[in-house]
């Protein structure tokens, strides 16, 4: 009787124990489901990332912030913070966008094995 008994607590401990752990957002998404009214459900209260305005960072390190709810498009494309320091391997690069700066604008790079234009394929730019 007392092995009954202390399984039927640890089942009703993990089921609180799921039920607090869940995220509140998936909570709400289930009823949503079984309600067949969705305006009554009750909005989420987790931090959503879409409603931070995303930032910028300009060349002259001045911090752009843009408003909520506008998209912000520039014609000009920002400068890269790259120069030709002698790295000429792709193991030396930390993204594809370095490896093309590198092989475009510096001299004796070895990146584009193949000379198809595409540097480091197999490590950055596939």
């Amino acid at each position: 009787m007392k092995k009954i008994l202390t399984i039927v607590m640890v089942l009703i401990l993990a089921l609180v124990g799921y039920r607090i752990l869940q995220p509140e957002n998936s909570i709400n998404n289930a009823t949503a489901d079984v309600a067949t009214d969705t305006s009554t459900t009750p909005a989420s209260t987790s931090p959503d990332f879409d409603d931070i305005p995303p930032t910028y960072v300009d060349s002259d390190l001045e911090t752009v912030s843009a408003p909520v709810g506008k998209t912000v498009l520039s014609t000009q494309q920002a400068a890269p913070s790259y120069a030709c320091d002698g790295r000429q391997h792709c193991s030396q690069m930390t993204s594809c966008a370095e490896a093309t700066y590198f092989s475009n604008n510096c001299p004796n790079t070895k990146m584009d094995g193949n000379n198809d234009g595409v540097p480091c394929e197999e490590q950055w730019c596939n």
